[in-house]
């Protein structure tokens, strides 16, 4: 079982009592070493991918990172995590022991080794802004080592499908014989994964990052000439490599092990740690100062690239102050002449320090849990908002956004947002048979479904959304368990109920279980109350079917 790096690295000393500092000075300035590729100038995130389920067919057949004993299910006295993630779009959702939601459901969890959940977070990632994930790969030398390689195979699908890029992360934290082991699993098995075009690539290269040299415990042992042997090979391989490294690594105090100076100056690019060290504005603003500025300087002197940190705060410390701490991050990173931003992390609902979709409010947490909210300080903050935030914050990297200190995005969507609007409306169709009735497609439940007669083409659903309504996104499934089938279908809006126009021209659409029998259809219409969907194909069924009808504004 792998540890959180939080647990090996301490806080600044006296890091409360920085306050928020009078800056003063130019902010650092520095030409980038490597012009813009898939790390220079883009917003990287790390990306865990390290929760399973029992039951979800993955070889560790287990609660993986839910709780402590993987094989009880997750529970109030079985729990690792600080957040709970939004469980609305996963299509498999797996129960627990927990207390149900404030809202009535049942408390469910989901598995990263499902695909669609690969899928929906690298679909989150398109929709705001983050270019590229780093695939975080501990000790594979394991009991995990089956999972892991498989969810590598899942990220790269993902990435692919949603024009995306990835690299693999090694974390050497506790892995006694990684010198070794680390280059074997990169000839045997990673290497391949570089022959994907979704594959990370900086000066033609392919990334490789390696997050663990020099810090001053004893989860990282190694002497500097077995690091920088590591190092070195990597490159010898062809490789841009990337070091995750201790904030000092410049100082070479601290949490740095004395000695790495040659060791970090022969990364390619640097990328110090900052979770656990920062958890507030002011923590942000020393650091931009002491640290932040120097490295830049330093980085610049080396020929070497500068990817700092940017965490959105631990739900659970109330840290996150809707938004202005990651937000003082983005400003003081970006005028420091940062070259690429680490977003730490996408996934880590375990810190409680995620940009993946989160609770809003006590209606989506089990009751009596403790866990909080993302409206935690008493802000409301839809689930997206911190992959919102971190959209800005690459619009601002990336010239496309003027530098401020003022964080340009609400916590909450002056629309309807990530809703769906489609959620428990008036529907209508064609025709059903037995109970299969267009209202189970809008009922939340992946394993109801609606069903048209049988051998009778064409046929349709349609969806009262309540109001005329912009719609940009319609997310369509049959359930999950199904085998793959393609049905033919179009879509139609209308303001008034009678009188519709095209929106969706007839295609065929697949719905796939290695993709969670899910297809997302893009649909850019205003002023539309109605959608109607015609149906007259289905390759696995005489019969137009739907377990899902998702709208989004």
């Amino acid at each position: 079982m792998e540890i959180s790096r939080r647990r090996f690295i301490g806080s600044v000393a006296a890091a409360s009592a920085w306050g928020a500092l009078s800056l003063t000075g130019a902010p650092g300035v520095a030409n980038a070493a490597s012009p813009p590729g898939d790390v220079v100038g883009k917003i990287t995130v790390g990306y865990q991918g390290w929760f399973a389920c029992a039951g979800d067919g993955a070889p560790i057949n287990g609660w993986w990172h839910w709780g402590q004993d993987w094989g009880r299910t997750p529970s109030p006295g079985n729990n690792v995590i600080k957040a709970w993630p939004d469980m609305r779009e996963y299509t498999r959702r797996y129960p627990t022991a927990y207390g149900n939601f404030g809202s009535g459901e049942p408390a469910t969890l989901f598995s990263s080794y499902d695909q669609q959940t690969v899928d929906t977070h690298f679909r989150w990632m398109a929709e705001n802004g983050c270019d590229t994930a780093a695939l975080q790969r501990f000790n594979p030398n394991s009991a995990e080592g089956a999972t892991r390689d498989a969810m590598a195979a899942k990220v790269r699908f993902g990435a692919e499908a949603h024009g995306r890029k990835f690299y693999i992360m090694y974390d050497a934290t506790g892995w006694a014989a990684m010198q070794s082991e680390m280059k074997a699993d990169w000839t045997a098995k990673m290497s391949a994964h570089t022959a994907s075009p979704a594959y990370a690539r900086q000066n033609g290269k392919p990334v490789v990052c390696i997050w663990g040299f020099g810090y001053n415990d004893g989860n990282h042992p190694w002497d500097a000439s077995t690091c920088l042997d590591v190092v070195n090979w990597f490159k010898g391989q062809g490789c841009y490599v990337i070091g995750g490294v201790p904030r000092e690594w410049r100082t070479s105090d601290g949490g740095s092990r004395p000695g790495f100076g040659g060791v970090y100056r022969a990364f390619n690019m640097i990328s110090p740690w900052m979770v656990g060290a920062i958890g507030n504005a002011g923590d942000s603003d020393w650091m931009y100062q002491n640290l932040n500025v120097p490295d830049v300087a330093d980085c610049a002197a080396n020929g070497i690239d500068y990817q700092p940190c940017v965490l959105p705060g631990d739900v659970s410390g109330r840290q996150r102050a809707h938004g202005d701490f990651m937000w003082r991050q983005f400003y003081n990173m970006i005028r420091a002449g940062a070259q690429g931003l680490y977003i730490s992390m996408f996934d880590e609902y375990g810190e409680g320090n995620q940009i993946a979709k989160t609770a809003e409010n006590a209606s989506m947490t089990p009751a009596g849990s403790g866990l909080l909210a993302l409206d935690e300080d008493g802000t409301a903050c839809s689930a997206d908002y911190y992959l919102r935030l971190t959209a800005d914050g690459g619009r601002m990297l990336k010239g496309q956004l003027a530098l401020t200190a003022v964080r340009p995005t609400p916590p909450v969507l002056p629309s309807t947002g990530s809703t769906d609007l489609a959620r428990a409306k008036v529907t209508a169709e064609s025709s059903h048979v037995q109970g299969y009735v267009s209202g189970n497609a809008v009922d939340g439940n992946p394993g109801t479904y609606w069903e048209s007669a049988n051998n009778a083409f064409p046929q349709w659903i349609q969806v009262d959304l309540g109001a005329a309504t912009t719609v940009s996104r319609i997310v369509l499934a049959v359930p999950p368990a199904w085998g793959a089938r393609t049905q033919t279908l179009s879509i139609a809006g209308s303001a008034d109920g009678s009188t519709f126009d095209t929106l969706v021209a007839p295609a065929g659409h697949t719905f796939d279980p290695a993709t969670g029998n899910s297809v997302t259809i893009t649909a850019s219409a205003t002023g539309r109350r109605y959608l109607r969907l015609a149906f007259t194909a289905n390759t696995g069924w005489p019969a137009g079917q739907l377990s899902r009808l998702e709208v989004y504004a």
